[in-house]
C-alpha cells in the first residue's frame, strides 16, 4: 500500500483473533509479524516442562533463575505461511496452545523479571519498524510511539465459542464452560495485575470484532491504515 513502514500495535483480550487478524495484516503489507502472546505462552510451557508449575501453582523464582536457559526465536513455516515459534531450537507451536498453558500462562506473564526479558526482545525485534505486534502492553509499554495502535476486544462468550473450536478441532478434550472460565478468568488476570496490566492506550482505536467477518476487519483495518499513512 505505501512505502513508509511502520509500527502497528495491537493490544487486546484473550481469543479475539488478535494474532489471526495481526498475521493477516503482516501478510497484507510485507510486514513481520511478532506474536508476543506466543513468547509468554513459551515461558509459560517451558515452566510446566521443567517442574517451576505445579498443580496450578507457580515458583516465581525457579522461572526467574530459570530465564537465561530460554531462547526465543521465530521461523517462518512455508507450508503454513506463518512463523512457527521455538525454544532452544525445538519447535513448541502446537504445544503452547493447549488448555494446561493457558491457564498459567496470565501468572507467568505477571512476573517482572518475565516481562523485562521479553519486552526487550521485542523491542529489538521491532526497532525499524515495518513490524505487525500483537498481545497485551504493545501499545502501551513495548512501542508507546506505535504510529498505529488497535484495541481488539469481543463478548466473552463469542471468544471462548472461538477457542472451544479451535481447540476441539485439534482434537484437545475441553468443554465449552471450561473454556469460558478461562477467557474470565485471564481477562480479570491480565487487567488486574500488577506489572503491565491490559489497558487500552489513550490513542488507540477500539475494534470490537463479536460480529465482524475477517473481510469486514481488514475492511476497518484498510481505512485506519490509510488515515496514518495520509493515503
Amino acid at each position: 500500500m505505501d512505502n513508509k513502514r511502520i509500527i502497528i500495535a495491537i493490544d487486546g483480550h484473550s481469543s479475539c483473533g488478535k494474532s489471526t487478524f495481526a498475521k493477516a495484516i503482516a501478510a497484507r503489507l510485507g510486514y513481520i509479524f511478532i506474536d508476543t502472546g506466543a513468547m509468554y505462552r513459551a515461558v509459560t510451557l517451558y515452566a510446566l516442562e521443567h517442574g517451576a508449575i505445579a498443580m496450578g501453582i507457580v515458583d516465581e523464582e525457579r522461572i526467574e533463575a530459570m530465564l537465561g536457559d530460554i531462547e526465543i526465536s521465530f521461523r517462518f513455516n512455508s507450508e503454513r505461511g506463518a512463523s512457527d515459534i521455538y525454544v532452544n531450537g525445538d519447535l513448541v507451536e502446537g504445544k503452547i496452545r493447549t488448555i494446561e498453558v493457558s491457564n498459567c500462562v496470565s501468572a507467568v506473564s505477571s512476573i517482572g523479571a518475565v516481562r523485562r526479558k521479553l519486552v526487550a526482545m521485542q523491542q529489538q525485534m521491532g526497532r525499524n519498524g515495518g513490524v505487525v505486534m500483537d498481545g497485551r502492553d504493545i501499545g502501551t509499554v513495548v512501542f508507546p510511539t506505535a504510529e498505529l495502535k488497535i484495541y481488539m476486544t469481543a463478548d466473552p462468550m463469542v471468544r471462548a465459542e472461538r477457542r472451544y473450536k479451535e481447540l476441539t478441532a485439534k482434537g484437545d478434550s475441553v468443554t465449552l464452560e471450561e473454556v469460558y472460565e478461562n477467557v474470565v478468568s485471564r481477562d480479570k488476570a491480565d487487567m488486574s495485575r500488577a506489572i503491565s496490566p491490559l489497558r487500552k492506550a489513550d490513542d488507540a482505536i477500539v475494534l470490537d470484532n463479536s460480529a465482524m467477518s475477517v473481510e469486514e476487519q481488514m475492511a476497518w483495518f484498510d481505512e485506519q491504515y490509510r488515515r496514518v499513512i495520509g493515503a
